[in-house]
């Protein structure tokens, strides 16, 4: 028995299909599920989602939200996920140096100094998922079963991520 996901953002629906597994940051550390599953619901971290199906492994940047687990079917509602295919790399690695150069340029304000450490470390996700692609197949090649895309990629990121 496959086990169903769902990938929601409040701006759309970025994955449903049937997967083997899927592996999850959890605010607690990452979390493996198969079908099958004990029934849970958990706040989600920072990180890389992966999902695996027919062999393959497909990555996505997850920012913050919860996830729903029941012995066949997974929903995930998280705050941004980015499938690797949708991130822009040369953006991701203008807001890391932006980021770093915040970071090294002395005294901020400690507000300054979060915010600073949060869009760093979401640019390195990205980067990351970016990088690495789908496994098994080329980047770009490998399409979830219904991709819904109402909005372009981190619209609703601040400037600068």
């Amino acid at each position: 028995m496959p086990l169903h996901l769902e990938i929601v953002t409040p701006e759309r629906r970025t994955f449903e299909g049937d997967v083997d597994e899927v592996i999850v940051p959890g605010s607690e550390g990452e979390m493996g599920i198969l079908p099958h599953h004990a029934p849970l619901i958990s706040l989600l971290g920072q990180g890389v989602l992966r999902v695996k199906r027919s062999g393959q492994e497909e990555e996505f940047a997850i920012f913050g939200g919860f996830i729903q687990v029941r012995p066949d079917r997974v929903v995930v509602l998280a705050e941004t996920a980015d499938m690797a295919s949708e991130i822009d790399l040369e953006r991701a690695e203008r807001a890391r140096r932006e980021a770093e150069r915040v970071l090294e340029g002395g005294f901020v304000e400690p507000a300054d100094l979060a915010s600073a450490r949060a869009a760093l470390q979401r640019a390195l996700i990205r980067i990351r998922v970016a990088e690495r692609g789908p496994r098994g197949t080329a980047r770009g090649e490998h399409e979830a079963v219904r991709l819904h895309t109402s909005r372009p990629p981190h619209q609703s990121d601040p400037p600068g991520e």
